[in-house]
């Protein structure tokens, strides 16, 4: 089911641009959520889905510099408590825009993104 809603999802995106999926209420509250750790925010290969293993998992309050990320991922916050992510596009966590609550994904073209926050709640 999860692998469906990530594909239309992704056709979705294609005509409308970067679309936040809540979680699908199969994943578990407290546990990895497509191979990202609970706690953590994690970026998906480009171009796949997020049956294969994330390219980058951060675990960190702050901002983390993005390297070599082109093109459309998958971006999921499975971090607790409320915690957000944002995509930004200055390195260092300036610029930034999409706001990622906690246990949420977004389907978004990182080739303008330079760096991803974590931030506390």
């Amino acid at each position: 089911m999860r692998k469906i809603l990530h594909t239309v999802a992704a056709l979705a995106l294609a005509a409308a641009g970067a679309t936040t999926m809540g979680t699908s209420g199969a994943q578990a509250a407290d546990g990895p959520w497509d191979g990202c750790p609970y706690g953590a925010v994690c970026i998906y290969p480009q171009d796949a889905d997020t049956s294969r293993p994330p390219t980058d998992i951060f675990y960190s309050y702050g901002a983390h510099n993005l390297r070599n990320q082109n093109g459309w991922h998958w971006v999921l916050n499975n971090q607790s408590g409320g915690a957000h992510a944002r995509l930004c596009t200055g390195y260092n966590g300036t610029g930034c825009g999409e706001d990622l609550a906690a246990q949420t994904g977004v389907y978004a073209d990182l080739t303008p993104i330079n760096s991803i926050t974590l931030d506390r709640p």
